[in-house]
């Protein structure tokens, strides 16, 4: 019989090599899946990964898809590195989707230049204060934020569908459960002519650029590992765990909440049930596989969107599931996470 025994000093080059081994781990697996399924390896990897950058329009949904997962992985970061577990970014970029299109609906047809702000800022407050709740409820009453903050997420599920099928409803939309459209004063701008790249990139450069500096510079930043790595020594230090805990779960709600923003005022248009597939899910095996690192996270974002475009494209050229995104989505995951596992620990044998 076996036994995981904690290694003293954990491979850093391994750590860094692990989102490969995953990777390498879900591209074989992958293969005995699409083998299982009846489909040609060669053809469904070409159709998964190749075809959806094969023209420049592909590139640009590659770019707009990859910008939300980056922006709320980097939020969410912040957070693991203290232990703080935010599994429910999905439901702070929802409510920031909401409090940004309650600005564009109530101000449809002024076309003012301060519309599209006010609903930047309308989305940082809402994501913020959905995940304050959370952190009330740790930091007074003990609760598990990875439970508060997934719970949370259903409950902002139930408010936009109630929002869009009631109150927000488009009166001229067919009976759909739907906002109306924005206006263009509440929409960003297109980049790239010909694609749906808008304006909302450069929130989600800004935001690596912050929160690298932040990782690099930042006493709170060392705060929050110290805390992470140690409890006990942060408390020796007198660094405290409850502003450690308001920060982390604010901050990653904040930018989760911007990102439901540059959904709806980009290339959603509207408020509808389907502002979001997943996106707020997705980025935390985004932050995991960038290992928690800004730069990371960027290339993790990438490989995120292609997935999801290649479950797009493999849904109409090789007739499988929508659920195919998730299966390479949670393979990835499972691999990272068991290959961290054996880095951190070995495994003994029991006498």
């Amino acid at each position: 019989m076996h036994l995981l025994e904690p290694r003293p000093v954990p491979s850093r080059a391994m750590r860094w090599t692990a989102p490969l081994i995953a990777v390498a781990a879900t591209l074989v697996v992958g293969s005995l899946l699409f083998r299982v399924l009846g489909k040609p390896v060669a053809e469904s990897f070409h159709v998964f990964f190749v075809q959806p950058l094969s023209s420049g329009y592909g590139w640009s949904e590659l770019l707009l898809k990859a910008c939300p997962l980056i922006l709320i992985a980097e939020g969410l970061a912040i957070g693991f590195k203290a232990r703080i577990y935010n599994i429910g970014a999905e439901g702070q970029l929802i409510v920031g989707a909401l409090a940004g299109g309650w600005v564009a609906i109530a101000s449809d047809g002024s076309g003012a230049a301060w519309i599209l702000p006010a609903m930047v800022a309308a989305g940082a407050i809402g994501g913020a204060l959905w995940g304050a709740i959370p952190a009330l409820l740790k930091t007074h009453f003990n609760a598990e934020e990875t439970l508060t903050t997934l719970m949370l997420s259903y409950v902002a599920n139930l408010l936009l569908a109630y929002m869009v099928h009631g109150p927000w409803r488009d009166p001229e939309g067919m009976n759909f459960p739907q906002s109306i459209m924005f206006g263009d004063g509440a929409l960003f701008s297109i980049l790239i002519e010909g694609s749906r790249v808008n304006t909302s990139l450069f929130i989600a450069v800004f935001a690596v650029f912050v929160f690298w500096v932040f990782n690099a510079r930042s006493f709170l930043h060392f705060q929050i590992e110290v805390g992470g790595l140690s409890p006990a020594a942060a408390r020796y230090a007198g660094f405290s765990a409850r502003q450690t805990v308001w920060f982390c779960l604010v901050v990653s709600g904040m930018a989760a909440g911007i990102a439901g923003v540059g959904e709806i005022a980009g290339p959603v248009g509207q408020l509808n049930p389907n502002i979001s597939p997943g996106y707020g899910f997705a980025a935390i095996i985004v932050a995991y596989l960038g290992r928690l690192h800004a730069l990371g996270i960027v290339l993790a974002g990438f490989l995120m969107a292609l997935i999801y475009l290649g479950g797009e494209a493999a849904q109409v050229a090789l007739q499988l599931p929508a659920a195919i995104t998730g299966v390479f989505q949670g393979m990835l995951l499972f691999f990272l996470l068991g290959s961290d596992v054996f880095i951190d620990n070995r495994l003994r044998r029991k006498r």
